[in-house]
C-alpha cells in the first residue's frame, strides 16, 4: 500500500495546475517520506512507511503524470468550450474575443510552431506548463498531433532541467546554506 501511495501523492502534487513538475520532482527526491506519512495519516492509515524510491522512479512517474494532464487538459476543452457557446452570453461575448485573440497571434503560432509552444511548456518557472501550454495551444488552434509533440517536448524538457538540480542538490554539488537548495527543500 505505501508504494501506491507514494506514486500517489507524486502524480497528485504533478497534477496541481501551478506546481507540475516543479514540485513533484523535489518532493520525490527530499520530502517524500514526510508527504506520504501525512496524506496516510488523513486518510486513516497508521503506520504507513514510505517506500525509498530510486530518483529515476521518481522521475518517470512525475514525466507520465504531467504529460497525460497536458493531453487531458486540451481534450477536454473543446467539449468544455462548446457546451459554454450553447449560452447566448459566452458566444456572443467572450467567443469573439478566442477568435480574434487567435487571429492575431497567428503569424507567431506559424513562426515558432512546436517548438515554440515547447519552449513555453519546459521552461521551469511559475504560470509556464503543460496546463498552461494545453489551453494556450487550444485557444491558439493547435492541431492535435503538433500540441501533443509539443507537450511531450515542453515535459521532458522541464522533467530534465528540474532533475538536474535536484541531482546537483543531493550529490552536494550545490552549498547547504545556498538560495537554491533552500527553494528546493523545504519542511512540509
Amino acid at each position: 500500500m505505501s508504494l501506491f501511495l507514494a506514486l500517489l501523492v507524486l502524480a497528485a502534487i504533478t497534477c496541481i495546475p501551478a506546481l507540475e513538475l516543479r514540485a513533484s520532482i523535489p518532493v520525490g527526491f527530499f520530502a517524500l517520506a514526510p508527504a506520504v506519512e501525512k496524506t496516510a495519516s488523513l486518510l486513516g492509515l497508521d503506520h504507513v512507511a514510505a517506500p525509498d524510491l530510486h530518483w529515476s522512479a521518481v522521475v518517470a512517474v512525475c514525466l507520465l503524470a504531467n504529460i497525460f494532464l497536458g493531453l487531458l487538459v486540451y481534450e477536454i476543452l473543446l467539449p468544455c468550450l462548446r457546451a459554454m457557446r450553447r449560452w447566448g452570453w459566452f458566444d456572443r461575448r467572450v467567443w469573439p474575443f478566442f477568435e480574434r485573440r487567435q487571429e492575431k497571434l497567428r503569424p507567431t503560432v506559424e513562426k515558432y510552431g512546436e517548438w515554440g509552444l515547447a519552449l513555453f511548456i519546459g521552461i521551469p518557472l511559475p504560470g509556464t506548463g503543460a496546463v498552461t501550454g494545453a489551453v494556450g495551444a487550444f485557444l491558439l488552434g493547435f492541431q492535435r498531433r503538433r500540441f501533443y509533440l509539443a507537450n511531450l517536448a515542453g515535459v521532458l524538457l522541464a522533467g530534465l532541467c528540474v532533475t538536474a538540480l535536484c541531482l546537483l542538490i543531493q550529490n552536494g554539488v550545490v552549498a547547504d546554506d545556498s538560495w537554491l537548495r533552500k527553494l528546493f527543500i523545504k519542511e512540509i
